[in-house]
């Protein structure tokens, strides 16, 4: 018998493809007459074209087409048309819309060529000229017209105030009040966005685009341009990394279906590694914390004031500040939440959006009022827990395990050795600092569909149109396919990231593994129920009295429970039919009214080591140690990497990431990998992953709360709070760099 897979580290079905080239991206696909767009970036932050001269461009050898605002087609007029699923309320930006220039490095033109080379070079011989304007892009600089918004992003929940949280602060005997900066930041994915249109005649388009939704990608793609949904088909077979920069149609792809549909001939466009940083990024936030305790620890108040920037055409908001009103016990609390509007490209979303910058804020706050109290900063997080959402009157959570997070990384940490006074361990002379903080991110689930078939060559093929962006979606298909029939792995296809399969939401926000699993495991329901009707009808002898919950599916077989001998093969049974497979398909939703009435979270805990060489400020971050709680762990080895990437990414958060504007411009300047710094495997020594046992009948009928964010949030805070307790030095603008911790700036 096969053993269940679901529950047991599992290698990545799709690592071979991945590691020996056989895996195709967005701008590997061949296609014949295929022609190549290069994006020509604008050099202004703020004002209008005035001039566009392509003659020297147009007359490279083998250049095909300069598209502009001036020449470009005929597009949808209504801005709605323009909308994607993850799009915030506004004036959606179209490329080559017209002669304004809103962002520096927005898309004034696509040249397009017979060869990549061609395009490049042509490129570079556009001449734009332009009125330009002074842009406004420093968030300090116009606080004053910060604004609450009226409409939001979808997902986007206003924050709510409890009590008279002013009140409570001004008598409270024990308070700390702090700012905390946090840096734009852009996404920097091993692969850039791209797009592949391929041109299949009659107006008919085959596309592979950089994306976390095929089916948000197509239904752009033909609401801007008119087409019918039957001549558009979108893959993402595979996705080079995203965590939210693939939520939203980027401008590579209208621009590629424009170039196409006018030359009739396949197009390509891939942004450069510089215009990565020409659209979504984290925003540049500055939060505000107040907390008010009493003697023992108690927390009597929490004022959590937040300011975002967004762009002048759209509103992008995040929950920065919702967690501080649910992640521990308080009667009055204060959340504010405002945007800025810059001439800068609309954000997005980004790996944990609002709760990786929100929760850094809290958990550096807490740890400032520890300190104050001259308290363990994990027991005044012991001293503040909370067993029921505050945020939505008190309602349950449908399983919190965070204090067992808690005793468990602190037990494999060592935290009881900690010593508490600041700079008072050290190794050589290197300052070592323990310490902590808590993550949370929400559990959800979104409707899906999928379908599973029986082939009569003894495979079975699960299928939906989720993308899989390397968090291991392949991998836990194949999974609940295989333990549905009790089959090797390796006899399970999957199929994904195609508009022509099931349903499936954007692949963002840690729902994917409780929205694909539930579908899938539904239609692989169905389908062993029409595989058990029809060996009732063939051998009745087999399965006579016999209903389908006594029926077990074994290495191919259909047999009764505990009674091997008592069955038939699958496959020899459809071939006996004259079928070639048995397929079912089946869409599941998220049981609102059941789950309206709990609280859904994943919890975790973060405990960092690091070590600060006290003469040039240097930061190592030497351990780390993350105790999750994410309910139903589906495959324990791709569950640890999303955990390690999450990490890694919280250090980078807090020692090296960030992208800097020359306001005088309206540009960010270090657009590049040389000095856009992220962590490399040397910046960590030691990671180790907890998960935390949790069962969860609630949040949905998997049990499984997912983990692609649970592991940034909280992470970037433990390494703040242990650079304070090793130098004593408190830095409260991010990223903390070598200077920041020596007083230089």
């Amino acid at each position: 018998m096969t053993t269940p897979y679901v529950g047991r580290p599992t290698n990545r079905v799709d690592g071979i493809a991945k590691v020996t080239g056989r895996a195709k991206y967005a701008a590997e696909i061949p296609a014949e007459d295929l022609a190549y767009g290069v994006v020509v970036s604008s050099s202004v932050a703020k004002g209008q074209i005035k001039s566009i001269d392509t003659s020297r461009a147009l007359a490279v050898s083998g250049v095909l087409q300069v598209l502009t605002h001036e020449n470009r087609p005929h597009l949808a007029w209504f801005n709605r048309k323009y909308k994607d699923d993850d799009a915030p309320p506004g004036h959606h930006f179209r490329p080559l819309g017209d002669d304004q220039v809103r962002y520096s490095g927005q898309p004034v033109a696509l040249v397009v060529a017979e060869t990549f080379e061609a395009a490049r070079c042509a490129a570079r011989l556009v001449k734009v000229e332009y009125n330009s304007v002074a842009p406004e892009t420093n968030l300090d600089e116009h606080l004053d017209r910060a604004y609450e918004p009226k409409r939001t992003k979808p997902g986007f929940e206003k924050p709510k105030a409890r009590g008279d949280a002013h009140e409570a602060l001004s008598r409270a005997p024990i308070k700390m009040s702090a700012d905390y900066i946090a840096p734009a930041e852009h996404h920097n994915p091993m692969e850039m966005h791209a797009s592949t249109v391929i041109w299949e005649g009659d107006g008919k388009l085959t596309i592979y685009d950089k994306t976390q939704s095929v089916l948000n990608s197509k239904q752009y793609v033909c609401n801007v341009f008119g087409l019918k949904e039957d001549d558009v088909q979108v893959m993402a077979p595979y996705v080079g990394g995203a965590f939210g920069s693939g939520l939203r149609p980027q401008y590579q792809l209208p621009l590629a279906v424009m170039a196409s549909l006018i030359l009739e001939r396949s197009v390509r466009v891939v942004l450069s590694r510089q215009q990565m940083f020409t659209f979504g990024h984290r925003p540049n936030t500055k939060q505000s914390v107040q907390l008010g305790a009493e003697e023992d620890g108690a927390l009597k108040s929490i004022i959590h004031e937040s300011f975002a920037e967004t762009s002048k055409f759209e509103d992008y908001t995040e929950v920065v500040v919702n967690w501080s009103g649910l992640a521990y016990k308080c009667d009055d609390v204060h959340l504010d939440y405002k945007l800025v509007p810059l001439d800068l490209a609309t954000p997005t979303d980004m790996r944990a959006p609002g709760a990786a910058y929100g929760m850094y804020a809290l958990e550096s706050a807490m740890d400032e009022l520890a300190a104050e109290l001259k308290m363990d900063p994990l027991d005044l997080r012991l001293r503040n827990y909370v067993d029921v959402d505050q945020n939505h009157l008190g309602r349950k959570f449908s399983s919190k395990e965070l204090r067992a997070c808690y005793e468990q990384g602190a037990e494999k940490f060592g935290w009881s050795r900690r010593n508490p006074e600041p700079g008072s361990m050290r190794d050589g002379k290197k300052l070592i600092g323990w310490g902590m903080a808590t993550g949370l991110w929400d559990a959800y689930q979104s409707s899906c569909s999928a379908k599973a078939s029986f082939n009569v060559d003894g495979t079975v093929t699960v299928s939906c149109a989720i993308t899989d962006i390397g968090t291991g979606t392949y991998t836990i298909m194949a999974q609940i396919g295989a333990d549905a029939f009790g089959l090797p792995i390796e006899k399970v296809k999957v199929r994904l990231g195609d508009s022509t399969l099931p349903q499936a939401p954007l692949q963002g926000g840690s729902w994917t593994a409780a929205s694909v699993g539930t579908a899938l495991a539904a239609a692989c329901e169905k389908v062993k129920r029409k595989i058990f009707d029809l060996a009732k009808k063939n051998a009745s002898d087999l399965f006579a009295g016999q209903k389908v919950d006594k029926i077990a599916f074994k290495d191919g077989f259909i047999c009764v429970k505990g009674d091997d001998s008592r069955g038939m093969e699958v496959a020899r049974l459809l071939e006996f039919e004259g079928q070639e497979s048995i397929e079912e398909s089946a869409s599941k939703k998220p049981n609102l009214l059941k789950q309206g009435i709990f609280g859904r979270n994943t919890h975790s805990a973060v405990f960092v080591e690091v070590k600060v060489d006290e003469d040039t400020g240097m930061t190592e971050v030497s351990r780390v140690v993350s105790a999750v709680a994410a309910g139903r762990i589906l495959n324990p080895k791709t569950a640890r990497s999303q955990i390690l990437g999450g990490v890694v990414w919280g250090v980078g958060m807090a020692l090296h990431e960030g992208s800097f504007l020359d306001h005088r411009i309206g540009r960010f300047m270090n657009h590049n990998y040389a000095e856009y710094h992220v962590p490399v495997a040397k910046d960590v020594d030691q990671i180790d992953v907890i998960f935390v046992p949790e069962e969860d009948g609630i949040v949905n009928p998997l049990g499984v709360k997912g983990l692609g964010e649970i592991g940034i949030v909280g992470t970037a805070a433990a390494v703040a709070n242990a650079i304070h307790h090793a130098t004593g030095r408190r830095v409260r603008d991010l990223p903390i760099t070598p200077d920041k911790i020596l007083g230089l700036s």
